[in-house]
């Protein structure tokens, strides 16, 4: 699948079969995260790979926009460490762009996946840092779920042309 087919055909699932991610499709995401673009190249971000039901269920509690984490086979929680930001504010951006990788990557090895966002909603930062005790200084962003897609959504023309302005609005 090439770049351009991979981006606009994926999308979001939310319906996993049964069965884990192998080790070796993990790697691969997590590799794919390292190669997102960061300011000044700093990767400001750490990924905690999720894999106990038990975990997985008590995330789904705490984000209404994530209960499908319950029967997700698996998450990637994307972090940003604070005394990695070289540029303070930049992080997050940073965070996404790796999660966008993660999502394509997922695409790409044929499974489904689905970012829930963490950051900015200080109960959901305070609780999935609760869950996975991150240190002080380490934000969750988003919390990736994946496994094999148990749906087949179809694509669809999203562009939006009418929001691209030349040069002025």
């Amino acid at each position: 699948m090439d770049t351009l087919e991979a981006i606009k055909s994926r999308r979001s699932a939310r319906a996993w079969e049964p069965g884990s991610v192998p080790s070796d499709i993990v790697r691969e995401l997590l590799t794919a995260a390292f190669y997102a673009p960061s300011t000044s190249n700093q990767q400001p971000w750490h990924v905690v790979v999720v894999d106990d039901r038990d975990v997985l269920s008590r995330a789904a509690a705490l984000n209404p926009f994530g209960l499908m984490a319950a029967k997700a086979p698996m998450g990637l929680l994307v972090c940003l460490d604070k005394d990695l930001e070289r540029f303070p504010g930049t992080g997050i951006q940073d965070c996404a762009a790796a999660t966008q990788n993660i999502l394509l990557a997922a695409h790409a090895l044929g499974l489904g996946a689905v970012w829930t966002g963490i950051h900015p909603d200080p109960s959901r930062v305070e609780s999935f840092s609760a869950l996975f005790g991150l240190p002080k200084d380490v934000t969750p962003v988003s919390f990736v779920l994946l496994g094999y897609s148990a749906q087949e959504p179809r694509p669809f023309d999203r562009a939006r042309w009418g929001r691209v302005h030349v040069n002025h609005w």
